[in-house]
């Protein structure tokens, strides 16, 4: 197993849930506060994807989709908490999206995509294609004119 290195320059356009940079910037926030973190490797001939969500519903509150060569993951947490006691009554909670979106190698089967929650972790499994799958190279010659 091995993990995928993406420099932080590839990641995917800010979606509506995210601050650009240069705020995360000047506020002093952490860079990934805002993003839903998530850790790919290749474990053999299969993507693996872990994206941590705590505090989350996966059969209410998560929409996986593959469209166009991305892994599409959408989230949407609502927490809330009362305590009521003899001084008074206390009622937070804490809502919003997250979304990410992971490029998928060429020749991914979106039928043949898994998924599985446990522990705040989702794990999001995709068969990688054979390399025999892939168009031959064809080596084209120069001529002198």
């Amino acid at each position: 197993m091995y993990l995928i290195h993406r420099p932080r320059t590839a990641r995917p356009e800010p979606t509506r849930s995210e601050l650009p940079d240069l705020f995360r910037w000047m506020f002093g926030t952490d860079a990934d506060a805002g993003w839903m973190r998530v850790e790919e490797c290749v474990d053999d001939d299969t993507l693996v994807v872990r994206a941590e969500l705590p505090d989350i519903d996966p059969d209410r509150d998560v929409e996986l989709t593959v469209e166009d060569g991305m892994l599409l993951i959408h989230a949407q947490r609502e927490v809330a908490s009362e305590q009521k006691d003899k001084d008074g009554y206390r009622s937070e909670f804490r809502y919003g999206s997250l979304d990410r979106a992971v490029a998928l190698p060429d020749g991914v089967d979106a039928g043949d995509v898994t998924a599985s929650y446990a522990d705040g972790i989702l794990e999001i499994r995709i068969p990688l294609p054979a390399e025999a799958q892939k168009p031959p190279v064809t080596k084209v010659p120069v001529t002198r004119g």
